[in-house]
């Protein structure tokens, strides 16, 4: 930190009973009141320097012995007119980042200017604040800071956007050009904002580039946006940093945001948490105002960070859409945990708020194309020489095949992590079945290898809400294909006795036509079958392993409850319990022999495969029908 001192004498002044004054031979003749501290002076020191006093002694009547002048608007207080007044007296003043902005406005207001006298106060203050405060980081923080109990004098004298253009001018530059004393080593205590680890081991990778942002983070939210504005407009920073300093504010200045979540809910509001909740929303808009516009400038789970706080903080309802947009763009390097941002509104019953993901859900599917089919190229074009253009449509279309390649490996990361955030969110009884489906259903099929996560979704569902209608409960799992499911969700599934009847036989009729097929009892299959299990062919070995596996060593987890479905016997006495169930057995008494005798042919698979499945395929034609498709 740099100072520069002002004058020889020693300080003279002192205070009695309550008044301030110069200790010297000659008598006070001038009596100056600052905001109601009273000071005993001398007219010839002040006014010599001073063109502002020299016009308010000329236009107040003169008192017997001293002339009283008021100034009670006095910019920096009794501090800085005390400051402005050892200078004209010559004694010895200190001046520093601290207290240059309270002195360069006091000494404008008094208009210590250059035509009162030669080498006046406002042209030292300005030759030291323009060679010596913006050439240092710390004193143009300092500086910048101080600002702020000034806003209009420090805007009015260019003090403000000088120490910013000085800021961003020094983050521009290497650091090994800055000349600084800076503070970035140091840690802020961590928070619900703050990052999650990876962010953290990115920040100290990059803290040589970062090293600006921890001092900036002290600053307020106006200056710091102000700051931010002028860095960006640069154009060197790149933008990873520029969401990093982001993030490192965030840190700073949104402190367990999370005790606000049920603000609104309460009965009696307090005032001052109310002004509290309104800062914090200012802020926190700024801060998303300043996110990068590329892909990965910030991480996702920082994002989602920033769209809870925006919830909980009762944000504008562009801010939650912008936020909703940068998530989806990157959606796949999210978890469930950052998914589950709180419903806060008392208009909202459920625990989590559904709709944002489903907003999310629907950038995400917005941002990401179909894969592209290769162009058709004809025979003649092989034997044509290829000119410079043609290589670079080449280089265009393999760029695109990338690029698809990386949406469609996106979409699969993105059905895993849909699927485990609507196994978190199925318990809520307050959840309508209509979300679950549509979150459930904002994803393309291709993208889920498998269902076994979107069953237990469902089955966690179903436990929760047992008032579900039998509808209700085709309607939930028409979501689901049975063809995708392994063979310990396939048992566990044959038991369940939440699901409806069609599903139950469906998983059989699949299961027990994979195993068929791949155990070789089966010479040929009809070809509406093999239609059906045209999608499992590569998967049939191994289906087969784990099914023979199954039959040899129990299953432990909690998925294979079902282990009783070992034999022709076991799968009888479970679907006729679901036969019995079944209300449309109420109405069709007369075809229970029917249907007893398509139980017989489903569990004798393996000796009667064409029979069987004939039947099974003419009486169940519309949910198979919907299973092809």
């Amino acid at each position: 930190m740099k100072f520069m001192k002002l004058g020889s004498r020693p300080d003279t002044f002192i205070t009695t009973e309550a008044v301030r004054s110069v200790n010297s031979e000659v008598v006070s003749d001038l009596i100056v009141q600052v905001k109601g501290s009273r000071y005993l002076l001398h007219k010839f020191p002040l006014l010599s320097k001073c063109s502002r006093l020299q016009r308010l002694c000329s236009e107040s009547p003169e008192t017997s012995q001293h002339q009283i002048v008021q100034l009670p608007d006095f910019p920096g207080g009794i501090e800085a007119f005390e400051l402005c007044a050892k200078f004209c007296y010559g004694i010895t003043i200190t001046l520093s980042a601290y207290n240059i902005v309270a002195a360069r406005c006091a000494a404008e207001y008094l208009q210590m200017t250059e035509d009162v006298e030669k080498g006046n106060l406002i042209y030292k203050l300005e030759v030291f604040f323009n060679s010596c405060i913006l050439s240092g980081w710390k004193d143009s923080i300092v500086t910048l800071q101080s600002t702020k109990s000034y806003p209009l004098w420090s805007e009015d004298l260019v003090i403000t956007s000088r120490c910013i253009e000085a800021i961003a001018s020094k983050v521009l530059a290497h650091p090994s050009k800055v000349n600084l004393s800076r503070t970035y080593s140091r840690r802020g205590p961590r928070d619900d904002i703050s990052c999650i680890e990876s962010d953290s081991r990115r920040h100290n990778k990059d803290s040589s580039k970062i090293w600006w942002a921890e001092d900036l983070a002290e600053l307020s939210i106006d200056l710091y946006w102000r700051s931010m504005i002028a860095i960006k407009y640069g154009g060197k920073v790149p933008a990873t940093v520029i969401g990093d300093a982001l993030r490192i504010y965030a840190s700073r200045w949104l402190p367990n945001i999370s005790k606000y979540a049920n603000f609104e809910k309460q009965i009696v509001h307090d005032q001052s948490e109310s002004d509290s909740i309104g800062k914090h929303r200012l802020l926190l808009e700024s801060i998303i105002s300043l996110l990068p516009a590329e892909k990965g400038a910030v991480s996702c789970s920082f994002l989602l960070k920033l769209l809870k706080a925006t919830n909980i903080l009762k944000g504008s309802c562009s801010s939650k859409m912008e936020l909703a947009r940068r998530v989806g763009l990157q959606l796949e390097d999210a978890s469930v945990n950052d998914l589950l941002i709180p419903c806060v509104s008392h208009t909202c019953d459920t625990i989590y708020d559904v709709d944002i993901v489903i907003t999310i859900l629907q950038q995400f599917m917005l941002q990401v194309q179909s894969p592209p089919t290769s162009p058709l190229r004809r025979r003649g074009d092989f034997e044509r020489r290829r000119s410079r253009s043609a290589e670079n449509i080449d280089l265009e279309f393999q760029e695109s095949r990338r690029s698809s390649s990386a949406s469609h490996s996106s979409k699969l990361k993105v059905a895993k992590l849909v699927d485990g955030y609507l196994q978190e969110i199925a318990s809520d009884t307050n959840l309508p079945l209509s979300k679950f489906i549509s979150i459930a259903e904002a994803i393309p099929g291709f993208a889920r290898l498998d269902h076994d996560d979107l069953y237990k979704a469902i089955d966690i569902y179903l436990k929760g809400h047992p008032g579900l209608n039998k509808s209700e409960r085709k309607r939930l799992c028409r979501i689901l294909d049975c063809k995708k499911l392994s063979m310990d969700v396939c048992m566990h599934a044959a038991q369940n006795e939440l699901l409806p009847l069609r599903v139950v036989v469906q998983v059989l009729f699949f299961e027990q036509a994979r195993t068929a097929m791949s155990g070789g009892h089966v010479t040929e299959l009809p070809s509406n079958i093999k239609a059906l299990l045209a999608n499992h062919d590569d998967t049939a070995k191994t289906s087969a392993a784990s099914f023979n596996k199954a039959k040899m060593t129990p299953v432990n987890d909690q998925w294979s409850n079902a282990s009783g479905i070992k034999s022709p016997k076991s799968n009888i006495s479970t679907l006729k319990m679901k036969l019995a169930e079944d209300d449309d057995l109420d109405e069709h008494n007369a075809d229970e022999i029917g249907k007893s005798s398509r139980i017989k042919a489903l569990c004798v698979l393996p000796n009667r495969p064409k029979k069987m499945f004939s039947k099974l395929w003419s009486n169940n034609r519309s949910s198979v029908a919907s299973e092809k498709n």
